[in-house]
């Protein structure tokens, strides 16, 4: 599937909207461009960072929204721009939102909900990870996704047991938790 193709998908969509001022609110965005197998997405290798319940994960470029932000795109544009270097005002076209999902952080849902936004790059760009949050960032080819070796599991103690739970692999690195369900879902929009 090409970005065409994602456009044509989430055109009219009609997102799950979590309403209200109970929650902090967070946003995400899936930055696409075509390579050479399709539509490939950027995710990150989050630094090790004490106290984030997210440390050392793979996800995808996002973060709080400040109160500087106009809105939730900007969010999504802004951590986007801090955490890869690109610039999504300048080289990217908001393609959509997805559903708005509820955080959990150890297990327990979190006060937060996160909204993913779609976009795709309108030019070449060059991923530069800013090291004091991101290990590493590379591009995913989003059919990679769909295959049965993508499918795997995350195991992890809390609390002194053993949890498991669904995980994409993707050359050795597991995306699971808000990620994987985030993943997920949009892959069903665009089923």
């Amino acid at each position: 599937m090409n970005v065409a193709a994602v456009r044509q998908c989430l055109h009219g969509y009609r997102r799950v909207v979590v309403e209200g001022d109970a929650y902090a609110r967070a946003a995400v965005a899936i930055v696409l461009r075509d390579g050479k197998h399709g539509s490939e997405f950027v995710v990150i290798h989050r630094a090790h960072r004490r106290g984030d319940p997210w440390s050392g994960h793979m996800a995808l470029p996002g973060g709080r929204h400040d109160a500087t932000d106009a809105d939730l795109p900007a969010t999504a544009a802004r951590e986007t721009r801090e955490e890869v270097g690109i610039d999504l005002a300048l080289h990217g076209e908001r393609l959509g939102a997805l559903d708005d999902l509820q955080a959990i952080g150890r297990g327990r849902p979190m006060d937060l909900i996160i909204t993913p936004f779609v976009y795709t790059l309108t030019a070449p760009v060059t991923l530069t990870p800013n090291h004091d949050e991101v290990q590493s960032a590379f591009w995913v080819p989003l059919a990679s996704l769909r295959r049965a070796d993508a499918r795997g599991t995350y195991r992890t103690q809390h609390s002194g047991n053993q949890m498991e739970f669904p995980a994409f692999v993707y050359e050795g690195y597991t995306i699971w938790g808000l990620t994987h369900r985030i993943l997920t879902g949009f892959l069903e929009t665009l089923a």
